[in-house]
């Protein structure tokens, strides 16, 4: 990765499988050379994407995000929950794209964001009230309703995965759907 312009942001703390992680809320260092991410392996590919995704510019958020959102991996899912409760609606409509088991009952994927935001519930009510302020500040003239905001059928599919996972009803931070 370049040399940084800033120092990243303060991080947020999740567990993942049990064991704490540490992620910068955003970076800002600038894109590293094209023939320098492929001579990576997947792995370290799929973590330097996973740290973009915290970059200070959005379009280079959605950028990294398209890569790592059918990642089965644990640990990547931190990182496309986070982006979920921002503002950038094109980053809203990736997510959603490119989690499609998140919404099939019982699949893999959505054992695997059920089974974080079980780990994780302050984090993920945390990520609820987000999405409801940045679509009530910015989003509220375009979609009059919370249900009608892209933001709105993510979250109601990342609380039925924690419900189905957890076998309880995950509680709701978002105004209900009229």
């Amino acid at each position: 990765m370049p040399d940084a312009t800033f120092s990243p942001m303060p991080p947020f703390h999740v567990k993942v499988e049990g064991e704490s992680l540490t992620i910068p809320s955003r970076i800002y260092n600038g894109a590293p050379p094209a023939e320098s991410v492929r001579a990576l392996t997947a792995t370290q590919q799929t973590i330097l994407h996973c740290l973009y995704t915290r970059h200070h510019d959005g379009r280079v958020r959605q950028d990294h995000l398209e890569q790592i959102t059918r990642c089965d991996k644990p640990w990547v899912v931190p990182f496309v929950v986070q982006l979920s409760g921002e503002y950038v609606v094109e980053i809203l409509e990736s997510i959603s794209r490119g989690l499609p088991g998140l919404t099939v009952p019982h699949s893999a994927q959505r054992r695997l964001y059920g089974d974080f935001i079980t780990q994780n519930p302050a984090f993920f009510a945390r990520t609820q009230r987000r999405a409801v302020s940045y679509w009530s500040c910015y989003y509220r003239r375009k979609y009059p309703w919370f249900d009608e905001y892209p933001g709105s059928p993510l979250m109601e599919a990342f609380r039925s995965a924690a419900s189905e996972q957890s076998g309880r009803v995950t509680p709701r931070h978002t105004p209900r759907a009229w």
